[in-house]
């Protein structure tokens, strides 16, 4: 007669047990199912409503005021070069006029997140340079719709490469004020950082050039906790409409561009590049 021992596993419940998690793994992996150890995707924001209405500098203006200046004061234009920076709430520019008037350089928006082409790029970067000046384009970004390497791969697809022809700025990413919610974009400090940094590299890999970051002191202090990730390899666009660039953000010793003003002549958004031609030209050629 065979004697059950107590305390022994009942083996062949056990064998059952685990087959039976098995088939439910597999079916869990055939029909699509979450499995409960694995990690959720991340939600994403719908594409922009109104991405005409987003330039650099829209929301900075919207939520930190314009100030009175519209001009540096004279002190501030030696070994500086005056620039502008468009989209397409600017339609067809007069890029003669603002030649004449002595702009030397521009960023023109190419793109918002993954959906969004600028329908007066052509017009803007083209006739930028056909003028003779230095041009680059620019990424307006959304970090809540996609991936930092998604909208940085649309961008360089649609106007935001470059080449060494001694007239093409590195592009530049618009980090500023969500214009549809949460100032932040519902991320976290860390979130934001990782986001730009997958941005960057992204952006690196495809063109070989590190982009500039535009984006303002108190924005970046609010959403990346003051991160000072960046300034050491990303040359800075601050926006201030004031008398000088004021405070940078953590990381940044100087300024490559400031924009000191969003109500210029001509087109609104004027720039000053810190510093004198040939290191603008330097800034071109990587």
């Amino acid at each position: 007669m065979t004697v059950l021992r107590s305390g022994l596993p009942h083996r062949p419940a056990r064998s059952l047990a685990t087959m039976v998690g098995a088939l439910l793994a597999i079916l869990a992996l055939l029909l699509g199912l979450p499995s409960a150890a694995g990690a959720q995707a991340p939600r994403r924001a719908p594409e922009p409503t109104h991405p005409g209405q987003d330039w650099a500098g829209s929301q900075i203006a919207k939520h930190e005021g314009t100030a009175a200046g519209t001009a540096p004061p004279a002190s501030s234009l030696a070994a500086s070069v005056e620039g502008v920076d468009v989209s397409s709430h600017n339609g067809n520019v007069a890029w003669s006029t603002l030649w004449n008037s002595g702009v030397r350089f521009a960023y023109v928006k190419a793109t918002e997140s993954t959906s969004y082409t600028n329908p007066y790029f052509a017009q803007q970067y083209n006739g930028s340079y056909n003028v003779g000046m230095i041009r680059g384009a620019y990424h307006f970004a959304t970090p809540n719709t996609s991936s930092g390497a998604a909208q940085a791969n649309y961008f360089v697809d649609h106007g935001g490469g470059w080449s060494r022809d001694g007239r093409t700025l590195p592009g530049a990413l618009d980090m500023e004020y969500n214009p549809y919610g949460a100032t932040c974009y519902g991320l976290s400090a860390a979130g934001l950082v990782n986001w730009m940094k997958d941005w960057f590299a992204t952006y690196k890999a495809r063109t070989g050039r590190d982009a500039v970051v535009y984006t303002s002191t108190s924005w970046w202090k609010q959403c990346t906790g003051n991160s000072s990730a960046f300034g050491a390899v990303n040359p800075l666009w601050i926006p201030r409409y004031g008398s000088s660039a004021g405070e940078l953000p953590a990381g940044w010793g100087f300024h490559t561009i400031w924009q000191y003003t969003s109500t210029g002549p001509t087109v609104g958004d004027h720039n000053r590049f810190n510093g004198a031609y040939d290191r603008l030209q330097a800034l071109a050629n990587g």
